[in-house]
């Protein structure tokens, strides 16, 4: 028995497998999704329930598992941010403690060892939900055009589009961000139109 039909016939073991390869490929990816590490590990999570749910659906014939996964995780997440921002919107309409404590210097001592982060993260804040989504599959997580298309339910020309706006983005932003470096780093990937891995900081691995 294959592994796709262990998992399609709701094998427990054969899922704790599943769990154990791709984990951290999900971890990963929400991160990137969602630039929070508590939110990455809530989407990973509710990433493997949807994934048991939909277990049955797993077409017995295929190669890896990851695509699906990222998939699923991939619209977790977009769930989750806007739960995120409901959540915020409401927060910010609560009036204000007087009693409220104040973690500045908490927060200042955090500041410089999340620097690199800060600026990927306002770099990304300029691409669409849906850009950033096509450039976390298709360049982070090393997906080829078809499959990042499929993944997502688009034409492939629509993720060729959105993975060139992004790269384009992503370049002038860090051409604002780094004024001073003649030759910034560039987190937009290799060649315009190639899926390929850029130099950006590694998101934050899981512990297991």
């Amino acid at each position: 028995m294959s592994f796709r039909t262990e998992i399609r016939a709701g094998d427990v073991e054969a899922f704790g497998r599943l769990f154990d390869e791709f984990a951290r490929n999900v971890y990963n990816h929400t991160f990137r999704l969602t630039g929070n590490w508590s939110t990455a590990e809530d989407v990973l999570s509710l990433t493997f329930l949807e994934a048991w749910r939909l277990h049955a659906k797993v077409e017995p014939e295929g190669e890896s598992l990851r695509p699906w996964l990222l998939g699923i995780a991939t619209n977790v997440a977009r769930n989750s941010t806007r739960a995120a921002r409901r959540h915020a919107a409401m927060v910010a309409r609560l009036p204000a403690s007087i009693d409220q404590a104040d973690f500045s210097d908490e927060i200042a001592g955090r500041l410089d060892d999340a620097q690199q982060l800060m600026a990927v993260r306002h770099a990304l804040g300029r691409l669409r939900r849906a850009e950033l989504e096509v450039f976390a599959l298709c360049v982070w997580a090393g997906m080829d055009y078809a499959t990042t298309a499929e993944v997502l339910g688009i034409p492939i020309g629509t993720v060729r589009s959105r993975l060139s706006r992004a790269r384009k983005k992503l370049s002038d932003a860090i051409r604002d961000l780094l004024p001073a470096k003649p030759e910034p780093a560039d987190l937009s990937g290799q060649a315009q139109g190639d899926c390929g891995s850029p130099a950006a900081p590694p998101a934050k691995e899981i512990r297991r």
